[in-house]
């Protein structure tokens, strides 16, 4: 005789241990959540970089072809109050063969305001032009000496091994002079 159970007398014990199975798993599954937390928590960034996770600068008192250099999330950005000539070079580079494509109307929220991360984007050296005496390579932008790249008065790479133009963080015009980053 094949005993089968398909029998209600037979249900008992079954459910009850298939209770157990998933109670236990269950459990074990919120033990191991509990323990292994605290090490996915660790990952979270700090209360003081998360604190330099956005920069205002009022921009009041920037003269016309002045640029100014803040930190934001450790790292440098150039803001350029750029006067005509340097809008008009700008919009005449949006023609040329560039190496990554972009126009300076993309790039910018506000014309006069160019607003890049400093870092070079071949291999993360601090391009040269934010001085009243650095070279601003052929294009009249910034240089970084370390390999040669040049980049335009939009950030954009114009010659030289980095691979695309000057990064343009987040950032909004909070009133007319003020600026937020991040």
């Amino acid at each position: 005789m094949i005993q089968t159970n398909a029998h209600p007398e037979n249900a008992g014990p079954e459910t009850r241990r298939d209770f157990l199975y998933y109670a236990t798993g269950g459990a074990a599954a919120v033990a191991t959540g509990a323990a292994i937390w605290p090490l996915i928590d660790s990952m979270n960034p700090s209360a003081d970089v998360s604190a330099l996770s956005v920069a205002q600068v009022d921009l009041e008192g920037v003269e016309p072809g002045s640029r100014i250099t803040l930190k934001w999330k450790g790292k440098p950005v150039f803001i350029d109050h750029r006067p005509e000539a340097r809008i008009a070079q700008a919009r005449a580079d949006d023609e040329a063969t560039l190496i990554d494509p972009e126009l300076d109307a993309e790039r910018v929220q506000k014309a006069e305001w160019l607003i890049v991360v400093g870092v070079c984007t071949h291999l993360g050296c601090i391009p040269l032009g934010q001085g009243s005496g650095d070279p601003t390579g052929e294009y009249g932008g910034w240089f970084c000496p370390c390999h040669g790249s040049h980049y335009d008065t939009s950030g954009r790479i114009r010659k030289g091994p980095a691979p695309r133009n000057l990064d343009v963080p987040p950032y909004e015009f909070v009133t007319s002079t003020l600026v937020k980053i991040g």
